[in-house]
């Protein structure tokens, strides 16, 4: 490991590593443009660097998105990316309440901690770590999805029916596209634009940015702005003591996650914040700013980004969108990750991972001085900052494949989120259906491949059986607090007549 802090703290390695968290910070602030969209399009201007520098620099974007995808998240509910969504849920009720900057200050830190967690097993164990990720087939993923749609239970409110309507409206919207193991078309309505499904980035910037820039228009002028600047931009003691278990949580959730192929942040997010909720001693806090829901999944998210360069070094089997670019990047390079990358190339692979230690410790200082610029977002008239949510998302969305049909799709959304939120449905089922149905869909029917269509593979292994006996079980712990608390107001009400 000497080896790779000898590469990468080297003035011009250090350099470039500087460069790639302020992109990457730059880009995660913008609606849309995540990681594997900034290392695409740097990719054809690093052909003239080494491949020790060039991957130094990915490196450095990859953990600066993460961080910067939550800020717009945190102070004007509009995410950078779609792992960036959950940080919406909590982080920007507390910049709503004045507490902006400890959210931030919460981001930061849980970052730090969860990158550097994984950056630490990616250097002891890559090899064998990315073994478990060959245990797990198509039943085992199925279930994995399953057990993360079960969270929209967590997110019904005080309407399980609503919360199970948005999931399904979200499942509908993951419908849309090309079947790819048919070939048919679904839902597209003869619209080309519609062939290739709705991207889940779309997906969270309409949601969110757009529903969001659509509801404070619509605000009647007595509540011309629900922010309030604060000045505090520290946690306290108390903040400390909520905090600390949800970031070492989420950072275990989120490094397992990851090192699944295919289930990337954005998952590794949700099930954080659902297990956050689970474990929650003051439920009825979450979605009014309990800072324990921004905690555990900004932990998450960076302990899942170093968690998904452990199957590409180890395997070469991208286990995101982002890795999967740089497996594309080895290959221009004409390296080929696997077993055989770290004895011939020990320069690169050290010095990789060096680099990601390095580029968290040059996040953290940039972003904790930053807190107190990003709050003065908070202080923006409500009419300059809608106008900068819809400039913003439009630029994103046209970004990803320059289509005027991806900024269709985006306002439709956003109309679409408006309305659920004017009529009381929970807009986080939604996305979640979004992001999880096509895993679903997808696992499932491999898994009745397997089995010629016998539903018994999902309990004779034994992986897929545990994990098929927590959801049940969750399921039934959910329906017993809900016809106990329905008790308890029945009797009041009997009480009181």
């Amino acid at each position: 490991m000497s080896t790779g802090f000898a590469v990468a703290l080297s003035p011009d390695k250090l350099a470039f590593g500087l460069l790639g968290v302020l992109i990457g910070t730059a880009v995660g602030v913008l609606p849309g443009l995540g990681p594997s969209v900034a290392i695409a399009l740097l990719l054809p201007l690093t052909f003239g660097l080494d491949p020790t520098t060039a991957f130094i620099l990915f490196g450095g974007i990859y953990y600066g998105t993460m961080y910067g995808g939550s800020t717009t998240s945190i102070l004007i509910n509009t995410p950078g990316d779609a792992a960036a969504s959950v940080s919406t849920f909590e982080g920007y009720p507390m910049a709503k309440s004045g507490r902006g900057g400890v959210a931030l200050a919460t981001s930061a830190i849980g970052s730090f901690i969860g990158g550097t967690f994984a950056t630490f097993m990616l250097m002891i164990a890559a090899t064998s770590l990315a073994g478990i990720s060959l245990v797990f087939g198509p039943p085992e993923y199925a279930l994995l999805m399953l057990l993360a749609l079960t969270m929209v239970t967590g997110m019904a409110g005080k309407s399980l029916f609503r919360a199970l309507f948005a999931l399904a409206f979200g499942l509908g919207l993951a419908m849309i596209g090309i079947d790819m193991q048919t070939g048919e078309n679904r839902l597209t309505f003869g619209v080309q634009e519609l062939y290739g499904g709705i991207d889940v980035a779309l997906g969270a910037v309409g949601l969110f940015a757009v529903g969001e820039a659509l509801w404070l228009i619509a605000a009647p002028a007595s509540a011309a702005t629900e922010r309030m600047p604060t000045n505090r931009l520290w946690l306290t003691i108390e903040e400390w003591r909520r905090s600390l278990v949800p970031w070492l949580r989420g950072t275990v959730v989120g490094f397992c996650s990851g090192l699944l192929p295919g289930t990337g942040a954005t998952f590794a997010t949700f099930l954080s914040y659902g297990v956050e909720r689970r474990f929650a001693k003051n439920p009825q806090e979450f979605g009014k700013g309990a800072i324990e829901g921004l905690a555990g999944p900004e932990a998450a998210n960076n302990a899942a980004a170093g968690a998904s360069m452990v199957p590409l070094l180890a395997l070469g089997i991208p286990g995101s969108a982002t890795t999967a670019i740089m497996l594309v990047a080895f290959q221009l390079y004409g390296l080929q990750p696997g077993p055989t990358l770290l004895e011939t190339n020990k320069d690169l692979v050290w010095g990789l991972i060096a680099s990601l230690y390095v580029a968290n410790v040059l996040l953290v200082i940039l972003n904790l001085p930053l807190v107190g610029l990003w709050v003065q977002l908070l202080k923006i008239p409500k009419g300059m900052m809608t106008a900068l949510i819809l400039v913003f998302s439009t630029v994103g969305a046209y970004s990803l494949q320059g289509s005027l049909g991806d900024v269709t799709i985006v306002w439709l959304l956003g109309v679409a989120g408006f309305l659920l939120r004017r009529f009381g449905f929970p807009i986080a089922p939604v996305l979640l259906g979004l992001v999880l149905g096509p895993l679903l869909e997808q696992d499932l029917r491999r898994s009745l491949a397997m089995s010629n269509g016998d539903y018994s593979i999902f309990i004779t292994r034994p992986i897929s059986a545990c994990i098929l006996a927590v959801i049940v079980i969750g399921l039934a712990v959910f329906v017993r607090k809900t016809l106990r608390e329905r008790k308890v107001a029945l009797r009041a009400v009997v009480e009181a007549n």
